[in-house]
């Protein structure tokens, strides 16, 4: 073997199990696409991260990258593409068309937003362009917010933007129904949150911080200006499944792959945390799952883990 576990995917989760793996006593490598960090890197401001109060994604993530650094071998901008079962564990090969073999992986591949076809949106991410309203919804109180999409999670993102004092919160869907529960539907109402239905985001004003979102009413193609401060994108995220596909591991309805309380999947001696598993997509959540992802890795190679 080259490695005893190859984690793949180094945000949160991937860190925290490189730490855990390689304490316990398991030689492991980590693996990432670019040089770290994961969607976790993008967030202006994370303050709901035990021990600091306020800081910058990409400087948490940075510290947890010199942390893990310290004991992991770690391959940045080296993606796994393809991997297959051995007899004795796993192979596999990379886009830098080299091989390894290991006993066992860790899958930690996370998730990518699926982005809002519209001008200005790339330009204005992370100034006043978010993706997770429990992460950055804080910075908004007493200001107006437009949230998009018509699912669960754009209306319950609607209701806690409210709760934490937004001043207005506009809920734009390009139908003229939700797809969310009634329930839901029923809190945001309730909450004030203000429907612009079938309605759809043409352009993000803005040089500097989000100003404005110009808006398309798709039944009459007359469109208005809004002045906002934030723009919440909830039209769902993409699982990175690719690796768990090619394994046969199981994934849930929407993608995510099934895991148990110690992180297994359904093939064994491949785990997953983080992201990858569905869940709150909290970068808390993620660490403690690669954590015991980490160690319960240690089986993969006849290795006590402590507990």
């Amino acid at each position: 073997m080259d490695y005893e576990c190859a984690i793949i995917g180094a945000g949160p989760a991937g860190y925290a199990a490189s730490i855990y793996a390689i304490r316990a006593g398991v030689h492991a490598v980590l693996f990432d696409t670019h040089a770290g960090g994961g969607l976790a890197s993008i967030a202006p401001n994370i303050e709901n991260y035990p021990g600091f109060r306020s800081i910058p994604g990409a400087d948490l993530l940075e510290k947890m990258k010199d942390h893990a650094l310290q004991y992991v071998d770690f391959h940045e901008y080296e993606s796994i593409i393809r991997v297959e079962k051995t007899e004795n564990g796993f192979l596999l090969k990379s886009n830098e068309e080299n091989q390894y073999e290991v006993a066992s992986i860790i899958i930690a591949t996370g998730t990518n937003h699926r982005k809002l076809e519209a001008e200005g949106v790339s330009l204005l991410e992370g100034k006043g362009i978010s993706y997770c309203a429990t992460c950055d919804g804080f910075f908004f109180k007493d200001k107006t917010v437009a949230v998009v999409g018509g699912g669960n999670s754009a209306l319950i993102e609607s209701v806690y933007l409210k709760q934490i004092g937004c001043k207005t919160v506009y809920l734009i869907h390009r139908r003229d129904q939700l797809r969310a529960e009634d329930a839901y539907e029923h809190d945001a109402k309730k909450a004030g949150v203000e429907f612009m239905m079938n309605a759809i985001i043409e352009k993000v004003n803005g040089k500097q911080q989000v100003e404005s979102i110009d808006i398309k009413d798709i039944n009459t193609d007359k469109i208005r200006t809004v002045p906002v401060d934030g723009v919440f994108i909830s039209i769902g995220v993409i699982p990175q499944n690719e690796l768990a596909k090619q394994l046969g591991v199981e994934l849930d309805d929407q993608g995510y792959i099934k895991v148990d309380c110690q992180m297994r999947t359904s093939v064994a001696h491949v785990y997953a945390a983080g992201d990858i598993t569905g869940g709150l997509r909290q970068i808390i959540t993620a660490a403690a799952e690669g954590a015991i992802a980490g160690l319960i890795s240690t089986e993969a190679v006849g290795k006590k883990y402590p507990y």
